[in-house]
């Protein structure tokens, strides 16, 4: 028998990790503190706030549901273009493809009037390109900075493995808010996929925009990360400085790229979209009604993932459990865990009526979270919740065409994370219902308390559910062994599949092997 060494592979061992604790982060103490203003009652969104306030109780908040990804970049474009002071936004990704740049832009212009912005960005999606960005936060109006950095000395994979439970937690958060007066918030990155742009992957997402108090609550949970010691001005991250050459070539691609999109399709739809249209009508209509912003605080973390004072799930959580008749979810990496499902029996237990929405294995961008969630499936059906995955493709020949390989549109993934309880209080926010975002990583969202929100959620539920989804259900064979079932429409025909529907064996396989990984707290 052929005996192996083992101690070659255990120096290996040790050299990776004494590289990974070479990684290295700059002095970040010198960074200057600023925080939003708070004299922003005499700007254009304030003053149009003032006048209809007055019809409506102290308190509340005007807010506009963002459901179109056209429609959710015009919002975001018009408030830039309305921006009189400031400009507060924070993304867990923002990609540097067209509707990436088209933001971009925005906040440039907006800076070019004299806006002061201030451009907080997750580390997770910003390896190679922190050179053009120290260019645009060269800019003397914009000020950039990079959350938990990885170490600009070392790798990032290997971070990721010598820093597990550092690197590997991240700030979800999404918000974009404009002189303390109006946010957007919701589960939108800014990339070409949640805006209705990409040709590949189109993900049904969900913002709220509000005006009012739950604007100034955004600013201030901003502001707790803006100063907080994780995070880096990018300008301590970048070995060359950017010169004023630099910046005005970089001004110049700017406004290359705006001249080339000009007659571009997208750029047309975003003019003839619905909210553009009641934009120039001036015939938006505001729900109102009062708010409040829940979010992790920064310092999560840095703490211990078992210390729940730092989740801000504990806070989120009493509103579904006050559930009476009705909580609606919509999820897109769902994984409930035991606990969550002994929560669904104690719901279903009282009478209450509980509807989850998530992805299917064939819809989800991230297989491994499905491997997570498939294993409380028939746990969740047994306590009673009604069970709905995402269809992806809903005509017969889209799959015929997907059986053979050649699906060319773009295949649709849920991304919205939502709540309505009994059609009376809604959520929207940056928050899955997993172990990453209740444990590992920061999120923030707004419990608005409208039932015309809630119901129009709700509505919207039961209209086209049956349409744009698969009920799961159980069913039992003579053994009593349970099997799953997807009930779903093609061509508006009814169809049940037995198997994960529009998935291959290896697909399934795969999911499977996952399965067995001791991983659920990372996702």
């Amino acid at each position: 028998m052929h005996l192996v060494n083992p101690f070659p592979r255990f120096f290996l061992l040790l050299a990776l990790l004494a590289l990974g604790g070479c990684a290295s982060l700059p002095d970040n103490t010198r960074r200057s503190e600023t925080l939003h203003y708070t004299d922003t009652s005499d700007t254009a969104i304030g003053q149009i706030f003032d006048a209809r306030r007055l019809e409506h109780v102290e308190g509340e908040s005007a807010y506009l549901m963002l459901a179109n990804g056209l429609d959710a970049f015009v919002a975001r474009a018009v408030l830039a273009q309305l921006a009189e002071r400031s400009i507060d936004t924070q993304y867990y990704m923002m990609h540097s493809d067209e509707v990436g740049t088209l933001f971009a832009s925005q906040l440039l212009k907006a800076a070019n009037r004299g806006v002061r912005v201030r451009l907080l960005l997750d580390d997770i999606d910003e390896g190679n390109r922190d050179f053009n960005i120290a260019v645009y936060d060269s800019h003397p109006n914009i000020e950039v900075r990079i959350f938990n950095p990885f170490a600009r000395n070392t790798g990032r994979t290997l971070q990721y493995l010598t820093g597990f439970g550092k690197q590997t937690r991240r700030a979800h958060n999404k918000s974009f808010t404009v002189d303390n007066q109006v946010t957007v918030l919701g589960g939108r990155n800014i990339g070409d996929e949640y805006f209705d742009h990409d040709q590949n992957l189109a993900f049904a997402d969900l913002d709220v925009l509000a005006i009012g108090p739950v604007a100034n609550q955004v600013s201030r949970s901003f502001d707790e990360y803006w100063n907080s010691p994780l995070s880096y001005p990018i300008s301590l991250l970048v070995d060359t400085r950017p010169t004023e050459a630099d910046l005005k070539a970089g001004l110049q691609r700017m406004a290359a790229f705006e001249a080339d999109m000009q007659d571009s399709e997208y750029l047309q739809r975003l003019a003839d979209s619905e909210l553009s249209n009641q934009i120039r009508d001036r015939s938006i209509r505001f729900i109102w009604g009062e708010g409040a912003v829940y979010a992790d605080p920064p310092e999560k973390l840095r703490e211990d993932t078992g210390d729940k004072a730092y989740q801000m799930w504990t806070q989120v959580k009493p509103y579904m459990a006050g559930a009476q008749k009705e909580l609606i979810i919509l999820s897109p990496y769902f994984v409930p865990g035991k606990s969550g499902v002994e929560f669904v029996q104690q719901l279903t237990d009282r009478g209450v009526r509980v509807r989850i929405l998530t992805n299917s294995l064939a819809s989800t961008d991230v297989s491994i979270v499905h491997a997570g969630y498939s294993r409380y499936r028939k746990g969740l059906l047994r306590a009673g919740a009604e069970l709905y995955e995402l269809n992806q493709i809903t005509s017969k020949d889209a799959r015929r065409a997907w059986s053979r390989g050649k699906i060319e549109r773009a295949r649709s993934s849920l991304h919205a994370k939502a709540f309505s309880v009994d059609r009376e209080i809604l959520f929207i926010g940056s928050l899955n219902l997993d172990a990453r975002s209740v444990v590992q990583n920061t999120e923030i969202g707004v419990v608005m308390e409208s039932p015309e929100l809630a119901t129009g959620l709700a509505q919207s539920f039961d209209d086209e559910i049956e349409d744009v989804a698969f009920r799961v259900t159980l069913e039992n064979d003579e053994d009593g062994y349970g099997s799953l079932r997807w009930h779903g429409k093609m061509d508006g025909e009814s169809v049940t599949f037995n198997k994960d529907p529009h998935t291959t064996f290896w697909h399934r396989f795969g999911v499977g092997f996952m399965r067995l990984m001791p991983i659920e707290s990372q996702i």
